[in-house]
Order: C-alpha cells, then sequence, then structure tokens
C-alpha cells in the first residue's frame, strides 16, 4: 500500500470514523443475497466497522480488517470485537471464505500490485464465492487533493485485471458516484465478481 495513503488514514482515524455513509447499503444489501446463511466474510479495508456491524446483525461470520491498526482499533471499540490489522498482501487464507468485502479501499493498491492482490482474494475465496469491491474510476493512476493514492482504473483495465488474477465466473460493473472525504462527487465503479465453482 502506498506509504503516504496509509499515514493519512492513520492521522485520521476518528475523523473518518465519524461519517456515517448509507449510500452503501442497497450494495451490501445486494453482496449478501449471493451468500449462503452464516457464511463466512472477510471485510477488507473495515474502516470504522459499519459495514461489519450491518452483515454481523444479519448472522454473517464476518473478519472485519483494516489497514490501519488506529482504525482497526476505533473499530474494535465500535462492535466490542477485535479487529485485525492487515494489509492486502498480508492475505494467506486459502478457500476460506463465502464471500469478501472490499469497499472503497482496494482502489489505493498501486496498479502494478493490484493483480497480486486479487488473486489472493481469488485465493482466498472458496469455489463459487463472491467478492465486492469499488473504485474510483479514471484513466491513469494518481492522487487526490488529499494526497491519497488511487489507480483511476477504466472497466476495461479493470476487467484485464481481473482476469489474469484469477478465474472468475462472473464479472459484473456497475458505475455510479460517491461523495469522498474530500467532499468531491466521484464516479466510481462498482465490481461483483464469482469465482468459478
Amino acid at each position: 500500500m502506498d506509504e503516504a495513503t496509509l499515514q493519512f488514514y492513520r492521522g485520521h482515524a476518528e475523523a473518518y470514523a465519524a461519517r456515517e455513509i448509507t449510500s452503501r447499503r442497497a450494495r451490501l444489501e445486494a453482496f449478501v443475497s449471493l451468500l449462503p446463511p452464516g457464511a463466512a466474510i472477510l471485510e477488507l479495508g473495515c474502516g470504522a466497522g459499519g459495514d461489519t456491524a450491518e452483515m454481523l446483525a444479519r448472522g454473517f461470520d464476518v473478519s472485519p480488517t483494516d489497514g490501519s491498526p488506529e482504525m482497526a482499533e476505533v473499530a474494535s471499540r465500535r462492535l466490542g470485537r477485535p479487529v485485525g490489522t492487515l494489509l492486502f498482501h498480508g492475505i494467506d487464507a486459502v478457500e476460506t471464505y463465502d464471500g469478501v468485502w472490499a469497499n472503497a479501499c482496494l482502489l489505493h493498491v498501486p496498479r502494478d500490485e493490484l493483480t497480486q492482490v486479487l488473486s489472493l482474494i481469488w485465493r482466498a475465496l472458496k469455489p463459487g464465492g463472491a467478492f465486492f469491491a469499488s473504485f474510483k474510476t479514471g484513466d491513469a493512476e494518481g492522487r487526490d487533493t488529499l494526497g491519497r493514492y488511487y489507480n483511476y482504473p477504466s472497466p476495461d483495465w479493470l476487467r484485464e485485471t481481473y482476469a489474469s488474477a484469477g478465474n472468475w465466473n462472473s464479472l459484473e460493473i456497475e458505475t455510479g458516484e460517491v461523495m469522498g472525504f474530500d467532499n468531491q462527487w466521484a464516479p466510481m465503479l462498482f465490481v461483483v465478481a464469482r469465482k468459478s465453482p
């Protein structure tokens, strides 16, 4: 992960956690509808734990993680349970999870490292498992006004990168917009992939 971006989240954990974003609820609903009851879910970049809380309330077996120890601590307090500190390259599970939820976090992975990270996620999924991720769209990597690194993929580039990372049974990309921490609207790509059975 880009060090400046990681330091941003380490230094702004409390402020970031204070933001309550409900616009992704429909996407979370669609994601969990793909999973069996009580499914094992790995959450990457859990932030303050809002999505974790929602999935736990629905009876799922969630393993929340964040790359920032400070953010993981905030989420631990909110959830009343341990939250692991995990950088994407540290994913070492093999066919362990029915689903991986990675909302607004893989967009910080350097372009030349994304294939490797996606392959680790593919490996961590059980056959037929579901994987959600979201990205700010664009044509070239860069930084936002807060100095955070983004890979800014196009849909075609993202499809090629996923294809090189593993054997997916399906891959759907939807577009939309979200209001970021920088108070700017950003065009987004929302990706749902299913690992081949």
